[in-house]
């Protein structure tokens, strides 16, 4: 799942930049997608999710890691895919005209791209819950908000993040499918009848692992960052600040609204059924209720929009770990200038981030049984995160854009050039000789 997708093109800040400029691209936002990554493999295939599996933990360095990457990974990737958005469609000076054109045009055929290409991976492999379905149709639901200005993005982040997830709550009550809808994603199988793309189609608006409805506010949260001035120390530093106040107003409210103002006793009945589970697996009642979601709440009672779990799709859950996302990439921003030699590998994940994705999706299907992974828990992960990194970083340093990431620019620039007509034409062959590295 993935969000460089979007090739970044070369930006000019509107003011000379506060850190000097030795590339065209924000290695930072490269380095916070590279770490989305890394955090998806945790998620994926990490140490905690097979031991899990047989009821056995992995110890406190695995389950730490995978507490940290559950949820927060693709919830980094979908803020910055509005910050890739941003960057493509001009950054802190965002294009008109014809330019503007072309910049959504090529946004949806890029749009159009993924969703087949997401279809087809899940199609392909059950062991992913494959996100690039959700995060195109997100891509063309900001077409028409990418001209407004970064406060207004913002305040109509922040509401959506609050509303979303209780207008989705109350819709479902009255139109949720059965139980095979809740979770999951969108593949080919299910366009075979009405009734499944009926089905498909609440997976991508309300019920899915990552619903439109509620996810929506962070690929806006993102737009809004992206325009900024990014290159500007000052930027940065407030975006680290805000971003840390989300994270706390996020998990504190909702340890308030459950502990402190009664939301707690609402749901006990519900705790007090799973209590024995629970016991089972030596986790308590709350814990489990908190991670045991597919993106959505159940709608038995209010009270379970107070929680703040991973892919609970909770206001609490989205305004926290959406914040938790933006100090991730401004720490990024700040490392990325400094270090940017030590760092080049774990960048170059970033920057072949479509590529790295579809790998490992596909390679999560050829693995072997859980029961031969579980006598090593450890070595899979590690063999991710070393083959993406050494492979990642070679191909980067000598052939440039990744193999998924070349054939998505050279698709979707001739497609939207076409479309967006001769004047567009010009520009995309401009961007193309101006953005190659």
């Amino acid at each position: 799942m993935t969000s460089s997708i979007h090739a970044e093109p070369r930006i000019r800040p509107a003011v000379p930049p506060s850190i000097p400029l030795k590339s065209g691209r924000l290695d930072g936002v490269d380095l916070a997608r590279a770490l989305a990554v890394l955090g998806m493999f945790v998620s994926h295939i990490g140490p905690a999710l097979i031991l899990s599996g047989h009821g056995r933990k992995a110890g406190f360095p695995a389950e730490f890691m995978g507490a940290v990457s559950d949820g927060h990974a693709s919830i980094l990737f979908a803020t910055l895919a509005g910050v890739s958005l941003a960057l493509l469609t001009g950054g802190s000076r965002p294009h008109d005209g014809v330019a503007r054109r072309r910049d959504r045009a090529l946004i949806a055929v890029r749009a159009a791209i993924l969703f087949v290409l997401g279809m087809a991976l899940a199609q392909f492999s059950t062991e992913v819950v494959v996100i690039l379905p959700f995060y195109a149709l997100c891509f063309l639901l900001a077409l028409p908000l990418l001209r407004l200005p970064p406060g207004f993005l913002a305040v109509l982040a922040a509401a959506w993040a609050v509303a979303g997830p209780v207008m989705s709550f109350f819709i479902r009550r009255e139109v949720e499918g059965d139980v095979g809808t809740i979770g999951g994603t969108l593949k080919f199988s299910d366009l075979t009848s009405w009734p499944e793309a009926r089905s498909g189609l609440l997976r991508l608006l309300l019920e899915g692992t990552y619903p439109v409805m509620t996810w929506m506010p962070l690929v806006l949260a993102g737009v809004a960052v992206g325009r900024l001035d990014l290159r500007s120390a000052a930027i940065r530093l407030r975006l680290l600040a805000a971003g840390a106040a989300l994270a706390v107003v996020g998990s504190g409210g909702s340890w308030l609204a459950l502990h402190v103002f009664g939301g707690l006793q609402a749901i006990q009945p519900t705790l007090d059924f799973m209590r024995p589970v629970a016991a089972g697996l030596g986790r308590d009642p709350l814990e489990l209720m908190e991670r045991s979601h597919l993106g959505t709440v159940p709608t038995d009672t209010p009270a379970r929009l107070l929680l703040d779990g991973p892919h609970s799709g909770t206001p609490f859950e989205i305004v926290g770990s959406g914040g938790c996302a933006l100090a991730v990439l401004a720490l990024c921003l700040l490392a990325g200038d400094r270090h940017r030699t030590l760092l080049a590998p774990l960048t170059a994940v970033g920057a072949l981030s479509l590529t790295t994705y579809t790998a490992q999706v596909v390679t999560l299907r050829f693995l072997p049984s859980a029961q031969a992974l579980a006598a090593h828990p450890w070595v899979p992960l590690l063999g991710f995160v070393l083959a993406a990194v050494v492979f990642c970083g070679l191909w980067r340093r000598f052939l440039g854009r990744g193999p998924l990431e070349r054939l998505m620019h050279w698709t979707s620039t001739r497609a939207s050039a076409a479309l967006a007509g001769p004047g567009a034409a010009r520009r995309a062959t401009s961007s193309r000789s101006s953005s190659l590295r």
